[in-house]
């Protein structure tokens, strides 16, 4: 998608005399998909701004400051939350970095979310942590090797390019909910719907005012045309937190304050520089979960893994690059193998290291939305991850409201691929439809993926145009239903 500042920076750009600048414009092809210097480095700076967050989350998810406040796995481990939080940024920027330099596209890497919950919820209630980030490891591996044989890429191109639009409109509509939660513009009741607005159907706390503000200044920025516009946003509105935690004294939102902060606050706590602790580094099993918890079992988590990072992954990728302008017409985009090998080795790094399953991240689109085209944007992110190892506090100001505030205006840009869907062929809007409304109400990519799947298949066999269905879909469409009955189906090996 071109928004009018990306129009009228292409329209305004000539490359600039320097050894520097012309050697970055060659190496990443910046004037050649039509963008320039200063939209890369202002996408990497929202780009990293709005997932900045996950230092902070990562260790609050899996580890801990104490044993009574971390998970605690079945031999009575559990991760300190100081290392995990150093690993968290070192992996993410190394990856990052590795994926911007190789695959040349805005796309950043980090912990991923839902992998890290499942390991922390469920995997060390079975084996212990250094086990479990073997597990991880192993997956990873699986997924670079479909990655260089080119399963992975076979998949991707036999994927209908009616899904592939709904997937992207699937992931805006996931990072707007996202948004929503995360700022409590959107929250859970205790009786009735599910979800309310605010608190009790009204807008009651101040950092979700905030969140309403930075999202209509972002949004006003962007139709003006303004350059930087996501960016100034969260700037201002960040400005604007901090004043009102400084004159209010919000606090950070608990049972007893739930109308506080949401993980960030907007104030500068403790030392700005810290030296990292890496110690968990190379803290892993390869192979001790299988014999602890027995083959099957370990091969039914390892499955479960590659399936959330292989789909997940596919599917953000897929989106962020139609959002970018970077997909040809079957969906393709530059660097598609190396993009998938890299993002394999993202959950190496992430199990050797204990920080999780480095993925792509959604947010990414941020920066995207604010005009990166090319992995320059992707270094720009990824050296500042390594900065934040050093520079913890100061990463923490941004509070999650504002970031949200830029999630819910990319969502906007990505649900414009809707007009890509053919509706008026049911065939094509019932799997479509199932793909793009499954992720936000099941908080999930993988799942929206595999709902889709399963209902072309089914669908266009029932129409009669099972011709029209790879048969790459029907042996992902089999592998979904597995995934999806994988709970039933532990219970019976176990």
């Amino acid at each position: 998608m071109t928004t009018l500042s990306e129009k009228h920076d292409v329209a305004n750009y000539a490359p600039q005399p320097g050894g520097a600048r012309k050697l970055l414009d060659s190496l990443f092809s910046i004037s050649q998909r039509g963008s320039t210097l200063g939209r890369e480095v202002r996408g990497g700076l929202v780009t990293f701004f709005t997932m900045a967050y996950i230092v902070i989350l990562n260790p609050l998810i899996i580890g801990g400051f104490s044993p009574e406040a971390a998970p605690v796995d079945v031999a009575g481990n559990w991760l300190p939350a100081a290392q995990v939080g150093a690993m968290t940024s070192l992996t993410a920027a190394v990856m990052t970095i590795l994926f911007g330099l190789i695959a040349n596209l805005p796309f950043a890497l980090a912990a991923g979310l839902g992998m890290n919950s499942f390991l922390a919820v469920s995997v060390v209630q079975e084996v212990t942590w250094p086990e479990a980030m073997g597990l991880v490891v192993i997956n990873g591996v699986l997924i670079v090797l479909f990655g260089m044989t080119g399963i992975r890429t076979a998949i991707f191109r036999a994927i209908p390019k009616d899904l592939k639009a709904a997937i992207t409109v699937g992931i805006g509509l996931f990072i707007t909910f996202i948004g929503f939660v995360d700022s409590g513009f959107v929250t859970r009741t205790e009786a009735g719907p599910p979800v309310q607005l605010g608190d009790g159907g009204s807008i009651v706390s101040i950092p979700t005012m905030i969140f309403v503000l930075g999202l209509l200044i972002m949004g006003g920025l962007v139709a003006r045309g303004v350059q930087g516009g996501i960016l100034i946003g969260i700037v201002i509105s960040t400005v604007l937190a901090v004043i009102a935690e400084q004159v209010f004294k919000i606090g950070p939102n608990s049972d007893t304050n739930p109308h506080g902060w949401h993980l960030n606050m907007p104030v500068l706590q403790g030392n700005i520089v810290s030296l990292p602790d890496l110690s968990l580094a190379g803290e892993f099993d390869l192979f001790g979960s299988f014999s602890r918890i027995g083959v099957l079992a370990a091969t039914m988590l390892v499955f479960t893994l590659v399936f959330t990072n292989f789909f997940d992954a596919m599917g953000t990728m897929t989106g962020l690059a139609k959002n970018a302008g970077l997909a040809s017409k079957d969906g393709t985009f530059p660097r598609l193998k190396a993009a998938f090998v890299i993002e394999g080795l993202g959950a190496v790094a992430g199990g050797a290291g204990s920080s999780s399953s480095n993925t792509v991240y959604v947010d990414s689109a941020a920066g995207i939305g604010e005009g990166a085209r090319t992995g320059l944007a992707s270094v720009i992110t990824g050296l500042l991850f390594l900065g934040s190892m050093f520079f913890t506090p100061l990463t923490s100001v941004v509070p999650m409201e504002v970031a949200a505030a830029a999630l819910v205006l990319v969502g906007t840009m990505m649900c414009a691929q809707i007009r890509e869907i053919n509706f008026k062929r049911f065939s094509s809007a019932m799997p479509a439809f199932l793909t793009l409304i499954t992720m936000p109400l099941t908080y999930s990519i993988a799942n929206g993926i595999g709902a889709g799947f399963i209902a072309w298949v089914v669908v266009n066999t029932a129409a009669g145009r099972h011709k029209k269905v790879h048969p790459l879909m029907w042996i992902v469409a089999a592998g979904f239903l597995v995934y999806f009955a994988r709970g039933p189906l532990t219970l019976l090996m176990g």
